[in-house]
């Protein structure tokens, strides 16, 4: 019976791998290219300090030994504040392959919805705007090469959530909470 559960736990992931749809299979998770590892911090609610926490991490990590190159994504496209906490706020600059090229400070690579749009412009965000704009932070900007991209996710468990969890490998996730 182990041996059955492998074999089909191979087939799915196989399967998968291959870009095709087993029956009960998640999406393919695409990396991001020249990205290693991937930690995502979440929240259930806004306001617990999750892009603190983000910051302070990406800052971190940029600090060890190991000299790591970081990456900073505000995945939170409701209310973008990691602009102000990097003291960040031009538009980003455009590659020739038309990829967006993230703004860098404290030596962290960072890319923001907050840099799109403007900070006093009222926007509703709904459904499929969402998602293509999640996509865009995702797929068009270009990061080089980094060892870590620290994702800043909007608070909650909804649609942005679900779709960054199921299209990215993640190395780690960090819950942020209020006690």
């Amino acid at each position: 019976i182990l041996f059955r559960a492998h074999q089909n736990c191979n087939e799915v992931t196989n399967g998968a791998m291959q870009g095709s749809r087993l029956y009960g299979s998640l999406p393919r998770k695409w990396p991001i290219p020249g990205v290693k590892h991937i930690i995502l911090i979440a929240s259930g609610k806004g306001g617990v300090g999750k892009s603190t926490t983000a910051v302070n991490l990406a800052v971190g990590l940029t600090r060890l030994e190991q000299h790591l190159s970081v990456g900073l994504l505000d995945a939170d496209v409701y209310g973008p504040s990691i602009p102000k906490m990097m003291n960040l706020s031009h538009r980003p600059e455009l590659t020739k392959q038309n990829k967006m090229i993230p703004l860098v400070n404290y030596g962290i690579k960072c890319m923001s919805m907050g840099f799109l749009v403007e900070e006093s412009s009222a926007m509703v965000w709904r459904g499929l705007m969402v998602m293509s704009a999640i996509q865009k932070l995702l797929r068009q900007v270009d990061w080089g090469v980094l060892d870590v991209l620290v994702v800043d996710m909007p608070p909650g468990t909804g649609d942005t959530q679900l779709t960054i969890s199921q299209q990215i490998p993640v190395s780690g996730i960090v819950v942020v909470t209020h006690v």
